[in-house]
């Protein structure tokens, strides 16, 4: 009687902004990314998700759908960009003000602004 190796891996995805979802999961030894989500039960959950142009990565590195998974793999989709984060930070800064952002926050009793 043969004892089938299993892999912890941790899938983790985000459909809102502050809403992650964790899937911790059980799997053989040699599976891959793709499989990983398919026994996940994500994709029947969230209909938004689409493998072929979804973006993945274990642990912040991108990876592909036949990435073979280790122990203790965190698995990520990621959901695509709504606003470019320059101009969101662009935007920030405008609606902050200067004197509430950046270098302006702190300064010297007696100093001139900026420094």
């Amino acid at each position: 009687m043969a004892v089938e190796a299993l892999i912890q891996v941790l899938l983790v995805y985000s459909p809102a902004p502050r809403d992650v979802r964790e899937v911790h999961l059980q799997l053989a030894l040699g599976c891959t990314v793709g499989q990983a989500i398919q026994a996940s039960g994500l994709l029947q959950s969230f209909a938004c998700i689409d493998l072929d142009k979804a973006v993945l990565g274990i642990w912040g590195r991108k990876v592909s759908l036949k990435q073979t998974l280790r122990e203790n793999d965190r698995l990520e989709i990621y959901r695509p960009l709504r606003v470019d984060p320059k101009i969101a930070r662009r935007e920030r800064f405008v609606r902050q003000g200067a004197r509430t952002a950046g270098l302006f926050v702190r300064k010297r009793a007696g100093a001139k602004a900026g420094y």
